[in-house]
């Protein structure tokens, strides 16, 4: 369990008495929840219905039986407890359990809300890798704020990460690059099928002798450089750093696709039909084999994908997440299938296929095609609406669903824009510690034995909540989840703050310390999205 996860703590002793009461045996499916309404208790159980089958008694019969031996290993934490609807066990917890939870977490310091992970594994999470042929787009971008706050979760919940960027470089479509480059430089027209926009004309005038060049692979490779350059340029700006870029013609210039066909053949993978080499993927679930090696002797993509991901396990990765575009849906259970004939173990390799972006101005749809040269590159959107407000925009749902971005709202220097709320709130905090600080003030201990205040419990509630939605943002992949949490946080402490006198009044030393976690909580939350938490605003 996390470190100083008092609710994770409460949910083991709830399921450790639901165990002594059931004989030993384990309850699967038992949950602690927060109910909807502050009357129905702190936190909520489902352990007695599922007790009852087992006990042979009514739910509610069951809740009472568990409450009183909860009350027991809680030792005077527990107010009281209250049996609702079916069989629900509600938990009113004392002013004494909250503040000692509070002072467990500022114990914990910089690390609270981290260590969830039980078991810490060597993660390679590899994502954006947009074709080195055009600026990085808003979708891409997408993908970089995705791809770096499930990273930054994953290593704050314990695990090794590293983060690759899958350069293709190798190709046709890198070919009708270097053709459109020169087309370009010649006053033309690219082909038809080519790459349109400023940012060829750009290059063509940045490439010396690209009108001349007689060999449209080695203008195409100059091209890329100078791409992959400017995508470098722009993930930094975005605060997103790649530990590695492989580059896919090192597999085709080290003879790894080769070997990885060899590899396949040796295990039986393999066969010819139509003078093409088939892989045997449906023996691992697909529907129906795919192509490594076409009749003229080129291998396919597909093929090149393969010998990338033997390499990876080759470095040593317990788990490798790919990020993917939409339209790469098609493509997970094949790869999944090469996957497990090169030796992956199956659910070691994660596929996950981020949706589209849509950018509205003022009601309407912004297009975008990379290939034609119309769209909004990642850099217009961060001269538009900042990083801050890009980063957390494009967090804000989960991967598997298309997302609708609002310019007009991300621009807005108000409680309307999500970002600017949270921001607001740990500058308010910030201002709020200053000026207790600079009054110099000496607030007496709290004796402990004023009630405290509904708003108050509240917040700690909210604060107590850290760890958990790290841990099920990082298991389920879910980044998007610290989006709400950070803005429910902030949300809570506006009710607090309108509630609590802070700065000289009857309570101010452990105010000041619930100030002080809830600055930590929500500086914290931003990092992991990748935004800044100001002191000033």
């Amino acid at each position: 369990m996390p470190r100083s996860d008092p609710i994770a703590e409460l949910a083991a002793t709830v399921q450790a008495a639901a165990e002594e009461l059931g004989g030993g045996k384990s309850i699967a499916g038992a949950k602690l929840d927060r109910p909807p309404r502050p009357d129905f208790g702190d936190f909520s159980s489902n352990a007695p219905m599922l007790l009852a089958p087992t006990l042979g008694e009514p739910p509610r019969a069951v809740a009472e039986r568990l409450g009183a031996l909860v009350g027991e290993r809680l030792d005077g934490s527990l107010d009281r407890v209250e049996v609702a609807g079916p069989g629900f066990l509600n938990l009113f917890l004392s002013d004494d359990w909250f503040r000692a939870a509070l002072d467990g977490a500022r114990d914990a310091g910089e690390r609270y809300g981290g260590g969830s992970v039980a078991v810490a594994e060597k993660v390679q999470v590899e994502f954006v890798s947009a074709n080195p042929t055009g600026p990085l787009t808003v979708a891409s971008g997408r993908h970089a704020a995705w791809g770096d706050a499930l990273s930054r979760m994953l290593e704050f919940a314990g695990h090794d990460v590293e983060r690759e960027y899958y350069v293709n470089d190798h190709g046709s479509q890198v070919r009708r690059f270097g053709e459109s480059i020169q087309a370009r430089a010649r006053g033309e027209e690219p082909p038809e099928d080519g790459y349109r926009g400023a940012y060829v004309e750009r290059l063509a005038e940045e490439l010396p002798d690209a009108a001349g060049a007689p060999d449209p692979w080695e203008l195409a490779r100059a091209g890329v450089e100078l791409m992959v350059a400017s995508v470098r340029a722009t993930l930094e700006r975005f605060r997103v750093d790649f530990d590695s870029f492989f580059h896919e013609s090192s597999l085709h210039a080290k003879g790894k696709i080769e070997q990885v066909v060899e590899l396949l053949r040796e295990r039986g993978h393999v066969y010819t039909h139509e003078d093409a080499l088939w892989l045997r993927t449906t023996d691992f679930g697909d529907d129906k084999d795919r192509v490594l090696q076409r009749g003229s002797g080129e291998y396919t993509y597909f093929a090149a994908d393969i010998a990338y991901h033997l390499d990876k396990r080759e470095r040593g990765f317990d788990r490798a997440i790919n990020l993917w575009g939409a339209d790469h849906h098609g493509y997970v259970r094949r790869m999944l299938a090469a996957w497990e004939a090169v030796g992956g173990e199956p659910g070691t390799l994660e596929l996950l296929i981020m949706q589209l972006v849509n950018l509205l101005e003022r009601g309407q749809r912004v297009q975008m095609s990379k290939r034609e040269g119309e769209f909004v590159t990642l850099d217009d959107l961060i001269d538009d609406i900042g990083v801050d407000a890009a980063r957390f925009f494009l967090l804000q749902r989960s991967h598997d669903t298309t997302l609708d971005l609002d310019l007009a709202r991300a621009r807005e220097q108000s409680q309307e824009n999500p970002v600017y709320y949270v921001q607001y709130a740990h500058a308010r905090i910030a201002s709020i510690l200053r000026k207790a600080k600079a009054e110099e003030s000496t607030p007496a201990a709290d004796a402990g034995s004023a009630p405290l205040h509904p708003s108050e419990r509240g917040l700690v509630k909210q604060l107590l909540e850290l760890p958990g939605e790290v841990g099920v943002a990082a298991e389920r992949r879910a980044p998007h989840r610290l989006t709400e949490y950070a803005l429910e946080t902030a949300r809570s402490f506006s009710a607090f703050y309108r509630d609590c006198q802070v700065v000289g009044g009857d309570h101010e030393a452990f105010r000041l310390e619930l100030c002080s976690l809830t600055k930590l909580v929500l500086a914290r939350s931003l990092d992991l999205l990748g935004v800044e938490a100001p002191e000033h605003m």
